[in-house]
């Protein structure tokens, strides 16, 4: 499968995007203007210190959305609509990974607070705006930090929530985040679990700020081994 990162020139979906390209996935980093993704690419190279790495490449977020099989939402709350929009008519029948978060950074106000959407949650309101393409929205990377994906010669001790209402989706979705070393995904229910997910990002950035870290992080325990 080829996964597409939109938005993905941030540290967010930078971290992303080299994580997978380490796993030996087929990435396309995916951003408003291809000139900015492929200067992307070429930045994962650097860091990688690897100038071949035939399994990414840089697109606009619209070819991007319309070569891949799994698309990675990581942009501010502020762009999701507009990103959503401009590759509604490429997500039909995908699987699509909502990794948005509404923080009030965006608007003005600080990073450790939560805003909410009338849809109930980001991932919510991506599915609402991709009604119509049979798309299967998912929940995920939420609580996994920026810093922690780009220290990528490093395990990431995070848990991963992901929620969703199609669980063949949802199940696919894990399976993929898992190839990232380090990280376990719990199955945190439908996809209204969001609303909660979401929040939690708030307080983990709070975290770190109080203890001046950049790699908090969370895990869930007590559950059984997943069968």
């Amino acid at each position: 499968m080829t996964i597409a990162v939109l938005g993905g020139t941030g540290d967010q979906g930078l971290g992303i995007a080299i994580r997978f390209v380490q796993a030996g996935e087929n990435v396309i980093i995916g951003s408003r203007k291809a000139e900015k993704a492929e200067q992307a690419v070429e930045k994962v190279k650097k860091l990688l210190k690897d100038n071949s790495l035939p399994n990414l490449k840089g697109l606009n977020n619209e070819d991007a959305a319309s070569k891949a099989d799994i698309l990675i939402l990581t942009v501010p709350i502020l762009a999701q609509k507009p990103t959503l929009d401009s590759v509604k008519e490429h997500v039909k029948d995908k699987i699509f990974i909502d990794a948005t978060v509404p923080l009030q950074s965006n608007i003005g106000g600080t990073s450790m607070t939560y805003f909410s959407l009338w849809e109930g949650s980001a991932a919510e309101r991506t599915e609402a705006i991709l009604k119509g393409t049979n798309v299967k929205v998912v929940s995920a990377f939420n609580n996994i930090s920026s810093s922690s994906l780009m220290k990528f010669d490093s395990e990431i001790d995070c848990d991963c929530l992901v929620s969703g209402d199609d669980n063949e989706a949802k199940a696919i979705a894990m399976e993929l985040i898992e190839k990232i070393p380090g990280i376990k995904c719990v199955d945190a229910g439908p996809l209204e679990q969001a609303r909660t997910v979401e929040r939690i990002t708030a307080l983990l950035i709070g975290l770190n700020i109080r203890y001046k870290t950049h790699y908090g992080g969370l895990r869930i325990t007590g559950l059984p081994d997943k069968k």
